[in-house]
């Protein structure tokens, strides 16, 4: 299943192939690829690693995937974003996100967080949740901005949901 790349104002949200996403946990690029100053980062790889994980375990993912996230006008490589899997039994699909510290601040993560309410939406999924540190405000304010509520905290975590 051929997913399409999603154009925002300003970023370009392209799902990562297998073979980009083994480039992006290897932090090898490609001749064409154009990464920002510390893309890709330790977030990075790591969602790449479990991007690959689930597609050995369960195949494509279809719009559920990892997506990188890139200027438009430059097509540089900035962060990432994407599902953790498929939605679970209930319908939800979790969701993460980062960004390179020189792309942070500037509207970037919300715009494209709101690019991604709108593929799982599409995509059929009842409802996305996610979950940010507590010392990490701007990331709480990044899924208010897109329309998720606070739902719990616990020692470590601010919970988010959005249903559809």
């Amino acid at each position: 299943m051929k997913i399409q790349s999603v154009a925002t104002e300003r970023l370009l949200l392209h799902p990562l192939s297998v073979s980009e996403a083994e480039r992006v946990v290897a932090r090898e690029p490609a001749d064409g690829d154009l990464w920002g100053e510390g893309y890709p980062g330790d977030g990075d790889v790591r969602a790449g690693t479990g991007f690959l994980r689930g597609v050995a375990e369960r195949g494509d993912p279809g719009a559920f995937r990892l997506y990188e996230i890139r200027l438009r006008e430059t097509g540089v490589s900035i962060g990432g974003i994407g599902f953790h899997g498929p939605p679970d039994e209930l319908g939800v699909a979790t969701i993460g996100y980062g960004l390179t510290p020189g792309a942070r601040g500037r509207g970037y993560a919300t715009e494209a967080l709101r690019a991604l309410v709108e593929i799982a939406r599409q995509a059929g999924a009842e409802g996305m949740k996610g979950d940010a540190d507590l010392g990490n405000p701007a990331s709480h304010r990044v899924m208010e901005a897109a329309g998720m509520r606070r739902v719990a905290e616990d020692e470590k975590l601010v919970h988010y949901y959005l249903g559809f």
